[in-house]
């Protein structure tokens, strides 16, 4: 239900053109050098590139599972929160009831105390979807310019919290949630002290209660989860090194390269003159495509580290949370109408 946009290879590469213009102008001034200055003597042995070429892809290998782990982890917890938050809208409807009540209340009484206990699990969604989307320092890949070029945004950043929780709270509530820091954890208290206040009154059992109490439970777990992902990235000193060891290999790769080049094209001299003559600059398109690879791979790990930053391959959090709020609020028998419609969809990325 919920997917990532898939890319051609023509968006990759203009994704990626900036660095690989970058690679293709470190071959060509390596290639000129080569041909036009009396620089043949200047060879690095394979050996020590192939040791700094295997030590790289060991390393983007890792730095690419923890970065998949980590998005796949997202992915689970906020499809934890689908699960739960639908079988909260439905003990509510169920568990809310004049069987044990001191005094029996109106259909309409029981129907408003469902439908705010509703509408403020919908406030706490919608409160961990903007604090997942704040930026951290370590946060910079919504930044790069090939990022913003497509100029969307995740609707966290084209609406403020306060503006997207007052239709679902009092004005008591959304005063009590401004004041504090984490505004996701005290929606939750408020969950919890609205229950107590029913199950006193006789509006929910014992047991029933205990029930509900589990899933707000269930639900503060799946909070820190999420907030331990936001909070907690991917470790600086791999992310780094990282990035620094491949552009040390791509700078070396040419000293090794191209006078291989040279030599194969020194024997063929003899038999394709031309063809041995301009052979050097056939190095070029293959060290292109060596380094794109190795810089992709990079990147594509480094654009993974932080799932709720809000690029466009990261986890769809406000989707997510649109659907479950389409889905409560449909069950509480609103108007199709009345409930806000999926967030839009564009350049096929969902957020």
């Amino acid at each position: 239900m919920y997917t990532r946009r898939t890319y051609k290879f023509s968006e990759l590469a203009i994704w990626t053109r900036f660095d690989t213009l970058r690679i293709l102008l470190i071959i060509v001034i390596w290639v000129f050098a080569y041909s036009f200055l009396d620089i043949a003597w200047l060879q690095i042995p394979w050996t020590p590139i192939a040791l700094i070429g295997t030590a790289v892809a060991f390393i983007i290998g890792f730095q690419n599972n923890v970065t998949y782990d980590r998005i796949w982890e997202a992915r689970k917890i906020w499809g934890g929160i689908v699960n739960t938050s639908r079988s909260f809208g439905m003990f509510l409807q169920d568990m809310i009831t004049n069987e044990h009540a001191k005094e029996k209340q109106s259909d309409e009484a029981l129907a408003k105390e469902v439908k705010s206990l509703t509408y403020r699990n919908i406030a706490w969604m919608t409160a961990l979807r903007h604090a997942m989307r704040q930026q951290k320092q370590w946060e910079t890949t919504v930044n790069q310019r090939t990022n913003q070029e497509w100029g969307i945004r995740p609707p966290e950043r084209l609406s403020t919290l306060e503006d997207d929780l007052k239709p679902y709270l009092s004005k008591e509530d959304m005063e009590d949630v401004l004041s504090k820091d984490n505004k996701q954890t005290a929606l939750l208290y408020q969950q919890s002290h609205h229950l107590r206040r029913l199950k006193e009154s006789g509006l929910i059992w014992e047991f029933a209660f205990l029930e509900l109490e589990g899933v707000v439970k269930e639900m503060f777990d799946l909070q820190g989860k999420s907030e331990r992902i936001k909070n907690f990235p991917y470790p600086r000193q791999f992310a780094t090194l990282n990035h620094w060891f491949m552009w040390i290999l791509l700078f070396f790769l040419p000293v090794a390269l191209v006078p291989q080049f040279m030599e194969i094209g020194a024997n063929l001299s003899d038999s394709y003159p031309v063809i041995g003559k301009v052979f050097i600059w056939f190095s070029i398109p293959v060290y292109t495509a060596v380094g794109w690879v190795f810089h992709t791979m990079e990147r594509i790990g480094r654009t993974g580290d932080n799932p709720f930053e809000g690029t466009s391959n990261d986890v769809p959090i406000s989707t997510i949370a649109r659907g479950i709020e389409i889905d409560l609020r449909q069950n509480l028998g609103e108007n199709k109408e009345d409930i806000p419609a999926q967030f839009e969809v564009k350049y096929n990325v969902q957020f």
